[in-house]
């Protein structure tokens, strides 16, 4: 017997009140493929927001560090770049893995920033080397049955595994201890990152709904990324 089908209103289960509204149009281009201008709009603020937050707090420009060691311009141009590529293909990517996962699923889906959450990435990156980032979350409506959402969920940590795959031989055999080096090996770095952490079995996390619908998977999937963000990490490819 085929399992019921529930409703939910948001992957992450966020409370959508700020964020979930549907203007004139954005249900149309939710079919398989399609954007919204909304959708893309966040999509493009959270990325530039992540990009300073990040390149305030990685490059050592943050208020803490400036006060001690002075404000480093050559270090910000040189952070902006690198941070923007990693958030692109990390944080990006990973969403769009969801919303086309969902989307094969018959689901409306898109993208919706988290305001509050990118304030928060921002203040904090730029005050302090540490950011915590809750930009936001892929929304879908339709019927999810345990699966799918599991199905869902996993294909964002997966897409940051399969780019980190992808990174770590041309970081490691190719590129390494040069420039462009650096730049995928950070890009390398925050893919097994994003992949680990959202592994994690808590709360709106991927880790929790892919552990519903089938705990070997997340098992797997959760040891290789944690093996492979430490065999990065060892080698500090952000250095």
């Amino acid at each position: 017997m085929s399992q019921e089908r529930k409703i939910f209103t948001s992957f992450h289960d966020i409370p959508p009140r700020e964020y979930m509204y549907f203007p004139k149009g954005t249900l149309d281009a939710g079919k398989p493929g399609k954007f919204s201008r909304t959708e893309i709009t966040h999509l493009l603020i959270s990325i530039g927001v992540l990009t300073l937050a990040f390149t305030f707090a990685l490059s050592g420009n943050n208020l803490i560090a400036v006060v001690s060691n002075g404000f480093k311009i050559d270090k910000l141009l040189f952070y902006i770049p690198l941070t923007f590529l990693g958030i692109l293909t990390a944080f990006f990517f990973h969403e769009l893995s969801h919303k086309f996962m969902a989307q094969k699923h018959g689901l409306w889906a898109e993208f919706r920033m988290f305001p509050q959450g990118l304030y928060l990435a921002l203040f904090l990156g730029v005050l302090t080397p540490f950011v915590f980032a809750a930009p936001g979350a892929v929304m879908f409506r339709g019927g999810s049955r345990t699966y799918e959402t599991g199905q869902i969920a996993m294909a964002g940590p997966l897409a940051n595994i399969i780019i980190a795959l992808i990174t770590f031989p041309l970081y490691f055999y190719v590129f390494y201890d040069t420039q462009i080096g650096t730049i995928i090996g950070f890009i390398c770095f925050i893919n097994a990152f994003l992949a680990m952490f959202n592994l994690l079995p808590f709360g709106p996390l991927d880790g929790t709904k892919i552990i519903r619908w089938n705990a070997t998977i997340w098992i797997i999937l959760l040891i290789f990324s944690i093996i492979l963000l430490t065999q990065i990490i060892r080698n500090n490819p952000v250095g």
